[in-house]
């Protein structure tokens, strides 16, 4: 009954939501299982948190690699889940936002959160900068086409690119950098997109089936068997 339970759990869900979609009357049905998983989502919260605390205790107990930063983890972990449960600072009485001007939990959101945050994307910069080079390189066709878009973009973003082109008569303006580069994005770019979004819904869509009708069973544990 261990695997069956959950089995009949999910195709009876799955069944009920799909229906309520293409069946009017069933609408409301469908919403309070959206409701339902919400509750279930605050309990999935619940299970994360003691998770991460577990996980680094043992990694402090152990003394584990790079075990200072679990501390680091687990008091930041702490004050903000105090700051935020108790309202810390906040203006008002107990049912003001936890973030609200001037409680401790936008406080240390804006001033340690939001830098760190920074810090890290200017870091990512430089990879970014050095995957580019390895991967604008014109090796093949596929890949030159790829570098001329990618500078064309590039120009076209920059007052320079609009520069370069303003001498082109209006009969030719699409031919401008920055309207090149828009047509780019919006075009072919928009109709990979849409590929990749297709491939995405079918995926999805195969998925779902599998899920619904038993076949896929890996949620359940080691093999679902």
């Amino acid at each position: 009954m261990r695997r069956e339970v959950p089995l009949i759990i999910t195709i009876l869900v799955g069944t009920v939501l799909i229906i309520s979609v293409f069946i009017p009357p069933l609408e409301s049905l469908g919403e309070s299982f959206t409701l339902f998983f919400d509750i279930i989502a605050v309990f999935a919260f619940f299970l994360g948190g003691g998770n991460l605390v577990r996980v680094h205790v043992l990694k402090l107990a152990k003394k584990k690699r790079d075990w200072p930063f679990s501390i680091v983890t687990l008091v930041g972990f702490g004050v903000m889940l105090a700051a935020g449960l108790f309202k810390i600072g906040n203006p008002g009485d107990i049912a003001a936002s936890v973030t609200a001007e001037g409680s401790l939990f936008n406080m240390i959101y804006r001033n340690v959160f939001v830098p760190l945050g920074s810090t890290m994307y200017a870091l990512l910069a430089f990879f970014v900068a050095s995957a580019s080079y390895r991967a604008f390189r014109a090796k093949n066709r596929e890949a030159t086409i790829l570098l001329v878009a990618a500078f064309i973009i590039l120009l076209g973003s920059t007052p320079f690119g609009a520069w370069l082109t303003i001498w082109m008569p209006e009969s030719m303006s699409i031919l401008e950098i920055p309207n090149l580069a828009v047509w780019i994005m919006s075009s072919p770019n928009m109709a990979g997109q849409r590929a990749i979004m297709i491939g995405i819904g079918l995926g999805v869509v195969s998925m779902s089936l599998r899920l619904i009708l038993g076949i896929e069973r890996s949620y359940l544990g080691e093999d679902g068997a």
